[in-house]
């Protein structure tokens, strides 16, 4: 086996530099996995939702603006799986089942509270740079159907 490959499935190393083995790209890596479910959009909300409050399914359905029953469901069950997110479900009739953050779901919370800082202070900036880019594409574009008009 070469030096610095791991033998476990999904160990995402094979570097010395740190900044690198933060940022695999491969497909079988587990940070690249776990990055991929926390920071799809159902999951950025659905964090950001029951961090105020525990909540029971239909809540977060009407809360969640545009999110279908079976993504919810999968969001959910993904969450869960990763241990992000309770589900308790109550024997009464109808089933009564609430979900609520983990701590390590809270402490995940927090990370994400840093990007929508982030995004309301530069949401101006990124506006500017969207419209100027537009502008370019346009421009480009009609010098383009005129060119070979």
């Amino acid at each position: 086996m070469e030096d610095g490959t791991s033998k476990a499935p999904g160990y995402c190393t094979g570097t010395d530099d740190d900044q690198a083995r933060q940022w695999d790209v491969r497909a079988d890596c587990d940070v690249r996995q776990i990055l991929d479910r926390v920071a799809d959009k159902w999951s950025l909300l659905v964090i950001a939702l029951l961090d105020r409050r525990t909540m029971r399914f239909s809540e977060l359905r009407r809360t969640v603006d545009g999110v279908s029953q079976r993504m919810l469901t999968v969001t959910l069950r993904q969450l869960e799986r990763d241990g992000l997110v309770t589900r308790t479900v109550y024997p009464v009739v109808p089933p009564r089942v609430e979900y609520a953050l983990t701590p390590l779901g809270m402490s995940l919370h927090e990370t994400i509270k840093s990007l929508v800082i982030w995004t309301e202070e530069h949401q101006q900036e990124i506006s500017a740079a969207r419209s100027a880019y537009d502008q370019q594409a346009a421009e480009e574009e009609r010098r383009f159907q005129i060119a070979t008009g």
